[in-house]
């Protein structure tokens, strides 16, 4: 475990257990064992399996919710979509183990009022990419772009070669929708 701080050590390993049994079959005291600390250490930090997934959120949508508030206070150019696409593939790096448990684990995810609350940023994020009035096939590009992002990091992760590369990649794929999406609401 890379991290240091306990309430990022609780995330980790509850990511961890998460993936391992499942949302629904991990307990707070097979993550307070797994950290080799009391149940009563780990509810001064966290009072429910809950409570840490909302966190691992907020701790991933930061970056989101400062990048939806900028992109909705510039123009609607190819330069500021790429910026955003960009930025976004930054604040992606290390987010992976939140995304597989997304995936894993996607009937919790629709109790979780976490599951609602991403959606919605992701919608905000689509509009930040699309023209107000794009085909259907060029909004599709755009969300398919996001998509793209997220799903590369579960298909390449396994695959061999420079995480780096991989990201960059996965970025010059994710922008070539947007620019195909750019171009075509532009007549071009």
């Amino acid at each position: 475990m890379a991290r240091g701080n306990t309430r990022q050590r609780i995330q980790d390993v509850a990511l961890e257990l998460f993936g391992e049994q499942g949302y629904e079959k991990t307990s707070l005291r097979e993550i307070a064992e797994r950290l080799d600390v009391t149940k009563a250490a780990l509810y001064y930090h966290f009072k429910t399996k809950e409570d840490i997934i909302i966190s691992l959120f907020q701790d991933l949508t930061r970056p989101m919710d400062e990048l939806i508030e900028w992109g909705q206070t510039q123009p609607h150019t190819l330069e500021v979509k790429q910026e955003i696409l960009r930025r976004y593939s930054e604040a992606l790096v290390g987010a992976e183990p939140l995304f597989r448990f997304m995936q894993e684990n996607q009937a919790a995810m629709r109790e979780l009022s976490i599951g609602e609350t991403f959606k919605e940023r992701m919608h905000a994020m689509v509009d930040l990419l699309k023209d107000p009035d794009g085909s259907m096939a060029d909004r599709i590009r755009c969300f398919t772009a996001l998509f793209s992002m997220h799903a590369g990091m579960f298909v390449l992760k396994d695959m061999e070669g420079d995480p780096e590369e991989k990201r960059t990649s996965i970025l010059e794929v994710a922008n070539d929708l947007v620019v195909q999406a750019h171009h075509n609401a532009r007549g071009r």
